[in-house]
């Protein structure tokens, strides 16, 4: 389905190259906004912008390190000249590749430098990326800029302990962008995203542990990408407009309840005395 209800706008997204960040790329297109699809691999950014224009959409494809800030100042730039505005940030950038996972662990065995590399492109991204574009939108006396958080940083895990830090930081971010810009127009939102998984996501994770987390899930099924930009696209358009300041949960109520849930569950069906 496709609307007017971005038509004019223009959407800066970080990490944008593949996976959910290329997909709200798709959404927000299709509503109408020109994106800016900013990744720190050209060759998928050029990718996504080219899928998008070809379908009819505005696009371009900026290559930034989001934690350079004279990267992230040159992206602005080059927006603002190709497309004049810049009315929606999403900050989704976030570094979590094979090889982050395996160095990014509990607190006693963590590598360090993986720990910095998450700070330096979940947040310091997020912040640089705000820092440079909000000015744009004070000009323009409007604006949303959007951060994608995830429940790692509202609960405990056995390991990222990194990527949770610096997710549990972007939950804040948005309560201090209202706060400080909310008078002048623009807002702040965070998406706390669930299991999602993007792609051919699902053939690298174990089905054992798919399970488990489907397990946890209060849907049916786990989350698509789609169902992810879909609130991503809520909170860029004026449908939002009074909201602010705070993180809006998707995540097919994998947070919502106790840890015991499923144990329970399973125990009264077990012994036949029904569900809960």
């Amino acid at each position: 389905m496709t609307t007017d209800k971005l038509k004019d706008r223009v959407a800066i997204i970080t990490g944008a190259g593949g996976g959910l960040g290329a997909e709200c790329a798709r959404v927000l297109a299709s509503h109408g906004a020109a994106i800016a699809i900013v990744d720190i691999n050209q060759d998928a950014a050029s990718s996504v912008a080219a899928e998008i224009e070809s379908a009819g959409g505005k696009a371009m494809a900026v290559r930034t390190d989001v934690s350079s800030e004279d990267e992230v100042k040159a992206m602005v730039e080059q927006v603002m000249n190709r497309f004049g505005r810049i009315d929606v940030l999403h900050n989704n950038a976030a570094v979590l590749d094979v090889n982050q996972r395996q160095k990014d662990r509990d607190i006693c065995n963590l590598d360090m430098d993986a720990f910095d590399r998450a700070i330096a492109v979940n947040l310091r991204g997020a912040v640089l990326c705000s820092k440079h574009v909000i000015p744009v939108m004070l000009k323009q006396g409007k604006g949303s800029v959007i951060f994608a958080t995830s429940g790692l940083g509202a609960q405990g895990d056995l390991s990222l302990t990194g990527y949770a830090t610096t997710k549990a930081a972007l939950n804040m971010l948005p309560k201090l962008v209202a706060a400080q810009y909310g008078k002048l127009g623009v807002r702040g939102n965070a998406v706390q995203i669930g299991l999602a998984p993007a792609e051919n996501a699902h053939s690298s994770m174990p089905p054992e542990l798919l399970n488990i987390l489907r397990d946890n899930h209060l849907t049916p099924e786990l989350g698509t990408p789609r169902q992810i930009a879909d609130v991503v696209a809520f909170l860029a358009c004026d449908e939002s407009s009074f909201v602010t300041g705070t993180t809006l949960v998707a995540d097919g109520g994998f947070g919502s309840h106790t840890p015991s849930l499923v144990a329970m569950r399973a125990f009264f069906e077990q012994s036949g005395r029904g569900s809960m």
